[in-house]
């Protein structure tokens, strides 16, 4: 986030649609690749030069050209004056911290939303911004690193399976966000692993490292949460769009696209309820355990104060004491103190306080 805002700031006081890359630079090299297709033909291929996908503009068939990274604005900036973007669209694609939209321009459409993916090792989620522009014959998407969840997509549209290479643009927009809407399903499974497996160590035996646990989750809920809400609303409003590139056979699918939105998002508001609870849980768990400490503590201090009594009276330094004379003394206030500290823990028994 530190280096977010920094690039952010150096950006301050430009013009509006100045293109600045603002984010991580998670790739090396800038990988371009095309697919272009109709029911009867297909093509891809991988280009080193954006100029060689200006000719597929006119083509009357469908085409999907995929950036992969961000950080050569030359490239972004040579697509979009080819396909007539406006500044601005091109300073949120080059911008990475945008919550996910969806803004109407009547010739094309501008989505932008979050692609989420589970870091085993660090045990974290990631995000990466997905940007896309929709057409009437073309999809442009714009993202951050090499590697996706659109290899199903992929794999569609080269075998022929479904009604991907029969259906427009739109409906490739619709496969390509219900892709990432499916893995939030993903993602949400791990995430109710580890609060199945925290849950059952706070019962058992919670840490000091539990708790830390619990706060990362927490945090990687709200960065969730943040990533799913706004989604909601651009499917919403892509939904009810009267933009003529949106075909009245793709609404259905959109709209149910939305409704594993509205799952998600349950499902999250659910899981960050039980992180909440779970902070709980450990605050009372802590407090048992201090409770039984102090139980035991007071135990033994009740017992040893009778005891501490004796041993104080006949501590002092008297000179004439009854019993200090005599041979069995000693024994005798050494079996008395027993009996009293025997009787205590027995009453203490019959009252379930041990």
């Amino acid at each position: 986030m530190a280096k977010v805002s920094r690039k952010r700031s150096a950006k301050a006081g430009l013009p509006p649609g100045t293109l600045v890359h603002i984010g991580e630079r998670k790739t090396e090299q800038v990988r371009i690749t095309v697919i272009d297709y109709d029911e009867a033909n297909f093509q891809e291929k991988q280009v080193a030069s954006i100029e060689e996908c200006f000719e597929f503009k006119a083509t009357p068939t469908v085409t999907w050209i995929n950036i992969d990274g961000l950080h050569q604005v030359d490239i972004i900036d040579k697509l979009g004056r080819q396909f007539e973007l406006h500044p601005l669209i091109l300073e949120d694609i080059l911008s990475t911290g945008q919550r996910p939209k969806f803004e109407d321009f009547e010739s094309y459409a501008f989505i932008v939303l979050k692609m989420l993916s589970y870091n085993g090792e660090k045990y974290r989620v990631e995000a990466e911004q997905v940007s896309m522009v929709l057409g009437s014959n073309f999809v442009l998407s714009f993202q951050e690193s090499i590697g996706d969840v659109f290899d199903q997509v992929r794999d569609r549209i080269r075998n022929s399976k479904g009604r991907i290479r029969k259906m427009g643009a739109d409906y490739l927009v619709y496969s390509l966000m219900d892709a990432v809407v499916d893995n939030y399903f993903l993602i949400l499974e791990r995430f109710g692993e580890r609060i199945e497996f925290m849950e059952e160590e706070l019962v058992a035996d919670p840490t000091e490292k539990t708790l830390g646990q619990i706060h990362n989750l927490k945090r990687e809920m709200i960065s969730l949460r943040k990533s799913v809400w706004p989604l909601r609303e651009a499917i919403s409003a892509l939904e009810r769009s009267e933009s003529s590139l949106i075909k009245e056979s793709t609404g259905v699918y959109l709209r149910d696209v939305y409704d594993h939105t509205i799952q998600v998002i349950d499902t999250v508001e659910t899981f960050r309820d039980m992180v909440s609870g779970m902070l709980d849980i450990y605050l009372s768990s802590i407090s048992n355990k201090m409770n039984a400490v102090m139980k035991v503590l007071t135990i033994i201090a009740t017992i040893f104060i009778p005891l501490s009594f004796f041993a104080g009276v006949y501590g002092m330094n008297f000179r004439y004491m009854p019993g200090l004379e005599w041979r069995w003394s000693y024994y005798v206030f050494c079996l008395i103190m027993s009996v009293i500290g025997i009787g205590m823990l027995i009453w203490f028994r019959r009252k379930r306080w041990l």
